[in-house]
């Protein structure tokens, strides 16, 4: 009697879990199977920054998600970015108005859509404005200390894909 009462106990208790999923697949909308990552576009006259943001989407993308990035014509749905701004800005100056601390900054808007042209959020169309995200990054260098806007550059481009892959999770 008594492990009949354990099982029943045990079933009841595990009954509410029956929709979670375990591991790093269940972040991410199941009915995605496919992404295409077309070059992102650029307002920046920074030539390859496009290009190198893109490879870290799709490197980021395969390594993180379930997903397969394919081209257009076989891809369930289109993840397509647009470099809006980036550049550098001093944070700290010596007594001589020489710079000593810089930060570069980068802003990136993506939008993630399936074959229909709407966004992607677990199955269903999100009201959103039509750019469904819009993210910054930044990246301090100390010129002194022998970095440079490169460096500062791979950073904020590293972190910047790592925010759209974030994006590309399940909404709770």
């Amino acid at each position: 009697m008594l492990p009949r009462l354990l099982l029943a106990a045990l079933l009841l208790a595990t009954a509410g879990c029956a929709g979670y999923q375990v591991g790093p697949h269940g972040l991410y909308p199941a009915h995605v199977q496919t992404v295409h990552v077309p070059i992102f576009e650029s307002d920046s006259f920074r030539r390859g920054l496009a290009e190198l943001l893109t490879e870290a989407v799709v490197k980021e993308i395969e390594r993180r998600t379930p997903y397969k990035v394919v081209g257009p014509e076989a891809a369930d749905t289109v993840l397509q970015g647009r470099i809006v701004s980036e550049g550098k800005s001093v944070l700290g100056e010596n007594m001589f108005d020489e710079p000593r601390e810089l930060e570069y900054g980068l802003q990136v808007e993506i939008l993630w859509t399936d074959a229909a042209g709407n966004a992607v959020a677990d199955g269903a169309v999100v009201p959103v404005a039509p750019l469904a995200a819009q993210i910054s990054e930044t990246a301090a260098f100390v010129p002194e200390a022998g970095q440079s806007v490169s460096t500062a550059q791979q950073e904020a481009v590293r972190d910047m894909a790592r925010q759209i892959v974030n994006q590309m999770q399940a909404w709770w």
